[in-house]
């Protein structure tokens, strides 16, 4: 377990504001992302705290490259 609680202290959580600001979309897009299950989060308190990796991940799934003919 303590292998666990260490790896979680290397976690860098961001805020729904700041998932917004690197996503460059709105408050009400990350907090759909977040319940539609799209977006990790864990609660705290009446707020939310994303992984800063789940929304790299998230960002580097939903790329869509252009593919040139």
């Amino acid at each position: 377990m303590a292998t666990d609680e260490s790896s979680l202290g290397q976690i860098q959580f961001l805020t729904v504001a700041e998932v917004a600001a690197v996503m460059r979309v709105s408050k009400m897009t990350v907090y759909r992302l977040v319940h539609s299950g799209h977006l990790p989060a864990i609660r705290v308190g009446r707020s939310f705290r994303v992984p800063e990796k789940a929304v790299h991940d998230y960002l580097r799934e939903s790329y869509v490259g252009v593919e040139s003919a």
